[in-house]
């Protein structure tokens, strides 16, 4: 008997988050509710009303409730049937942790929350850490830093430091946001990292980030903001007027075909027609003119006068929410999975280890999360920046080591270096090496190259190998193809200034930088429990014997 599940249809924005949604699920015989039943939708904040009803003969409708009902076959047992129920539980935590980030700021405000639920102490950079056993963290602006100082520190102890990072490509919001063109209020927008640009046509989007703005008593203040509206979409030119793109592909010119539509000018304010690709910024206020409408917009979010308002890091966002896909729900689909997928299964592997005292003996386990991966990482936040080292020196001074015994740490540590990997693509297996196919839901991809685009190595590669092999976890060796150039990630940077062993490992996905991406529901628990069975297994280099 075929099963069916439903899906739920929500309201993301706060302006309809009154309404009551009907959440439906239909069998020929009974009711079977999708992941995590209730239950999962009442993690991800949701006002949810149950109605049973039978699959045929039932067409009354409740003026108050919206109820719409999309029956799903599916093609067999879920995926998740039979995980423990603690793995369905971190995938509706997952959900949500990518829904409620649309900004590496969001991701850090999220992996504090975590942390914090879970034991961890706040620690600000600017004075002294604490030379006591406990669970710390410390974040800088879309950055985090968060390790656990064991009871038994000695001289022989070693760093496990998982590394992941927290932004993601998309489109960023100049400073001089306002633009005019041809009857619309348009914002002026850069492109951050090597984005799929066609993906974020015609989409719904939001704007998300920090603002930063003097209050009345002169005091600096920063908001984080997350606006789940659709305010922003950049339209696509109808196929009658570009009659080429069949057969040339799609061009974007990312100064003139990304610049999303705002509203429509409604004749008060400066319109323009920019056929010419001249821009007009007549209203942002930093040339003496009155503050432009987006300062202005932000001005009253923040309940500030827009004079006051200093700066900002925002960014679009697409508002469509995760959610799990495929007849078998074998597959998890969302925005920014490259690379949240990492930093939140980073950030529940480390409080599973830091409420379970579970890490190896002699370890300091540490995870670091990195803002500016995608642009290069060349930041005070990324990783070829300060960020972590000068931290892990601080750590490794309050527990009693000297420089030397420090630099002598460091050389018996390892690094994982978490970020996504390809899985091989169904339509272009030709882009990948005939030897080495990756499979979605086949385990962690351990990335190698011998140019060193990627750090593992002999060592590291047989650290994390044994991990999986402890800990049963599949697992898969991924290469790039010669005749193609390779991406990277902070595994060769943070290697290069530390001096530390360093793996490259991820969860394959698919269709990496787009808007929306695609990953294995059970990859994310192979990521998560590969990360954790780092922190409980001994480095390779450590001088402590094997466990």
């Amino acid at each position: 008997m075929a099963r069916y599940a439903a899906r739920l249809l929500s309201y993301r924005t706060h302006r309809f988050s009154s309404k009551s949604i009907s959440l439906l699920a239909m069998t020929n015989t009974r009711q079977q509710y999708c992941l995590g039943c209730l239950e999962a939708i009442e993690r991800l904040g949701r006002s949810v009303m149950v109605d049973a009803m039978e699959a045929k003969g039932s067409s009354q409708s409740d003026d108050s409730t919206a109820k719409i009902v999309i029956a799903r076959p599916q093609l067999g047992p879920s995926v998740l049937d039979s995980r423990p129920e603690g793995d369905r539980t971190f995938i509706v935590e997952l959900l949500q942790d990518l829904e409620t980030s649309p900004t590496p700021y969001h991701a850090v405000q999220r992996s504090i929350e975590h942390l914090a639920a879970c034991g961890f102490t706040e620690v600000d950079l600017a004075g002294p850490l604490p030379n006591r056993p406990g669970a710390y963290y410390a974040a800088s602006g879309g950055s985090l830093t968060a390790w656990i100082h064991p009871d038994d520190v000695s001289l022989d102890t070693s760093f496990t430091i998982v590394g992941a990072h927290t932004d993601s490509p998309n489109l960023r919001i100049k400073g001089n946001a306002d633009t005019d063109g041809s009857g619309y209020h348009q914002l002026n927008v850069e492109v951050y990292g090597g984005v799929l640009t066609n993906s974020w046509l015609n989409r719904d989007l939001g704007i998300a980030g920090r603002v930063l703005y003097e209050s009345p008593d002169g005091q600096l203040q920063e908001l984080l903001l997350s606006v789940e509206e659709a305010v922003l979409t950049v339209p696509q030119l109808a196929i009658h007027l570009d009659r080429d793109v069949t057969r040339n592909g799609l061009t974007l010119n990312p100064q003139k075909h990304l610049k999303p539509i705002w509203t429509l000018a409604d004749g008060s304010d400066h319109d323009h027609n920019n056929d010419d690709d001249t821009e007009h910024n007549q209203e942002n206020g930093d040339n003496g003119e009155k503050p432009g409408r987006f300062k202005r917009f932000l001005a009253d979010i923040a309940n500030t006068h827009p004079d006051q308002l200093l700066s900002w890091d925002l960014m679009a966002f697409d508002l469509q929410p995760p959610a799990i896909i495929g007849g078998n729900e074998e597959f998890i689909a969302s925005a920014r999975i490259d690379n949240l997928l990492s930093t939140f299964a980073g950030v529940h592997a480390l409080a599973t280890v830091a409420q379970e005292s579970s890490a190896a003996p002699g370890t300091i386990p540490v995870l670091v999360l990195y803002d500016h991966e995608e642009v290069g990482s060349q930041s005070a936040t990324g990783a070829a920046g300060a960020f972590l080292g000068s931290l892990l020196e601080r750590i490794a001074a309050t527990a009693g080591m000297d420089r030397t015994e420090f630099l002598a740490a460091c050389h018996r540590s390892i690094v994982v270096s978490a970020d996504g990997a390809h899985a091989t693509h169904p339509n272009y297996p030709d882009r990948h090496d005939p030897t080495h196919n990756i499979k979605i839901n086949g385990g962690v991809a351990i990335k190698r190259n011998a140019n060193q685009r990627y750090a593992t190595e002999a060592l590291s590669e047989s650290f994390i190998r044994r991990v999986c092999r402890e800990h049963d976890i599949p697992h898969q060796l991924y290469h790039h193809r010669n005749d193609l150039p390779c991406g990277s990630t902070i595994g060769p940077i943070t290697a290069a200034r530390l001096g530390i062993p360093t793996v490259d490992l991820g969860a394959p996905q698919l269709s990496m930088h787009s808007i929306r991406e695609t990953t294995g529901t059970l990859d994310a628990i192979h990521l998560r429990d590969t990360l954790l069975g780092s922190w409980m297994t001994i480095s390779p280099r450590s001088a402590a014997p094997s466990q």
